[in-house]
């Protein structure tokens, strides 16, 4: 090589080596730097980033509410061994599945269905322990459903003299494919519309989830149920409120559940008025004393509603000796104050008047709400005496 030639290209040699020097040192002092913040990262304690999963979970957890059992619910389910659960107004069981419930307390009674009570294949069980008290029902059918509740003393400790009684229900549904309704013996059932009362006609289901519907005899048609007049209660039946002539006869209920129709027993219905209260006689003679020998009539009134039948009963002083009476009874229906109403009235006839028939009369009037009775006094004058001079 020419010495000249490398004279010339020497120093832009060096000038070259110099810069690459700067780079790697820069180099180096970056790496160092990033050494040092990784290292400083590192030592700082780690937070995790909440997974969506869990943000959504606390978020469903703090706006749910808070379940807890209430102050009467004392009754549980044993749904499988070890495994409880509190119950609420009603459960469903499958027919032929053991229902098995528990009620917490000391010295629990229990009530069920009137069916399981006259039971006497021993599938009902009951057992009394410490704290709590056992209902197994074995071999569960349709006939089951009903309500079951129990009470028991709260207690703490073995001490119950500062116990509070507690008492919980549930209604069981015994879901049997081939009963939609509590199955019943009796083919009729009458039963009694009362006015002003409800008349609940009892077709109950064994399963919530059939549809029910209310049906005339003679002549045949369905019963429009509009939830006021009539409705459906699933663990009673149906309820008339506002019982009418026109919905006595035959009724009956048809359930209908899939390919599954069936009907209930039948009801006869038998409308009668029906006292709003017990009567309210008043009673009055025609005259308060009388000279013996002459007549004389005790009168009871009730006022009352139209097509209500009123008994009346007396008790007199002639019946000490065994003298008859001769009663005259009638009805009719009056106006008072714009409103129809229904007078009834009986009429005690005394005739020829004697000492024996001196004394309280009283009038006794009754209808189906109940009884009361009314008094009054007649006092019988003895004949005057003629003096001869």
């Amino acid at each position: 090589m020419d010495y000249k030639l490398l004279l010339i290209l020497l120093p832009n040699l060096l000038l070259l080596a110099e810069c690459d020097d700067n780079q790697l040192s820069k180099k180096a002092k970056d790496k160092k730097v990033t050494n040092m913040v990784t290292a400083r990262t590192a030592n700082k304690p780690a937070t995790k980033k909440p997974k969506p999963d869990m943000v959504k979970q606390k978020a469903k957890s703090a706006n749910s509410p808070v379940q807890r059992n209430s102050a009467g619910s004392i009754l549980s389910q044993v749904v499988q061994r070890g495994k409880f659960q509190q119950l609420g107004d009603t459960v469903t069981v499958k027919a032929g599945q053991t229902l098995d419930l528990r009620c917490k307390g000391m010295s629990v009674r229990w009530n069920y269905p009137h069916y399981l009570q006259e039971d006497d294949e021993g599938r009902l069980r009951i057992k009394h322990f410490s704290r709590y008290s056992q209902l197994l029902v074995a071999n569960t059918t349709g006939a089951d459903t009903g309500e079951y509740s129990c009470g028991g003393y709260q207690c703490a400790g073995n001490n119950c003299q500062d116990g509070v009684e507690k008492t919980g229900k549930t209604f069981v549904f015994v879901t049997d494919p081939q009963e939609l309704f509590v199955p019943t013996e009796d083919y009729y059932v009458v039963v009694q519309m009362r006015t002003r009362q409800p008349t609940l006609l009892p077709c109950q289901v064994t399963n919530p989830l059939a549809k029910v519907t209310l049906h005339r005899e003679f002549p045949p048609e369905q019963i429009r149920v509009d939830g006021v007049k009539i409705a459906f209660d699933l663990q009673k039946g149906f309820v008339i409120y506002q019982p009418q002539l026109s919905l006595a006869g035959s009724l009956y209920c048809i359930a209908e559940l899939g390919n599954l129709r069936q009907m209930s027993t039948k009801y006869m219905l038998i409308y009668v008025h029906y006292p709003s209260a017990p009567p309210n006689p008043s009673i009055e003679a025609s005259v308060n004393s009388i000279k013996a020998g002459e007549n004389f009539v005790v009168t009871c009134t009730v006022l009352g509603d139209v097509e209500v039948g009123v008994e009346f009963t007396w008790e007199y002083p002639g019946q000490q000796i065994g003298r008859p009476p001769y009663v005259r009874e009638y009805t009719e229906q009056i106006r008072r104050g714009g409103q129809l109403m229904q007078e009834s009235k009986s009429i005690l006839s005394v005739d020829g008047a004697r000492a024996v028939d001196d004394g309280t009369y009283t009038c006794t009037a009754q209808n189906l709400q109940g009884t009361t009775s009314v008094t009054t006094r007649v006092t019988v004058f003895a004949p005057a005496t003629t003096t001869r001079g």
